[in-house]
């Protein structure tokens, strides 16, 4: 008896530190990466993420869209075509072109200010995700910073706090760290 409580408690504590693990790396994940190699990724993309920019400006119906479907105006639901309404060849093009710029979601706003963006990286867990991107934007946006490497913002769960790093024209790197 002594010995199936002591191999009992080895598998508690066992699992018990597994799920600690695993939350400590869901809540930390990786480090964002290095506003340089974003800088280059975008210079080394730049006909790509101009060309995400187009389609996010002339699909007025997208509201996001990534490996797990798209979101429209007319559905909340995420399809992956050719469920739904949206072009398979469309989602297609959007699909290669993310996946060259090592974006996992395009999106955009409403109205004539739809400012595009791509999501370049996130981490976390439910309410505590962190994010960077970039947006191409109609407006310059009051919240600039000089870099996005010693930007650590006070953002906490529902008090997001995006700030915008200016890379070239209406294209900005955007953090809500």
């Amino acid at each position: 008896m002594k010995r199936s409580a002591k191999i009992l408690g080895v598998i508690v504590c066992c699992f018990v530190a597994g799920v600690v693990g695993v939350l400590l790396y869901l809540v930390s994940g990786t480090r964002p990466p290095k506003e340089a190699k974003l800088i280059q990724t975008f210079q080394a993309h730049r006909a790509e993420f101009d060309r995400l920019r187009e389609m996010l400006q002339a699909d007025v119906q997208v509201v996001r869209l990534a490996t797990w479907g798209v979101v429209t105006t007319n559905s909340v639901i995420p399809r992956v075509p050719p469920e739904g309404t949206f072009p398979l060849a469309r989602y297609g093009e959007y699909m290669v072109l993310l996946k060259r710029v090592g974006g996992s979601v395009a999106f955009r706003g409403e109205g004539q200010h739809a400012n595009p963006s791509v999501l370049l990286w996130g981490s976390g867990f439910a309410g505590y995700t962190r994010h960077i991107g970039l947006s191409w934007m109609d407006q310059p946006p009051t919240n600039q910073i000089a870099t996005l490497d010693a930007y650590r913002g006070m953002s906490q769960f529902d008090d997001r706090h995006v700030v915008f790093r200016h890379l070239d024209s209406n294209w900005y790197l955007w953090t809500d760290l």
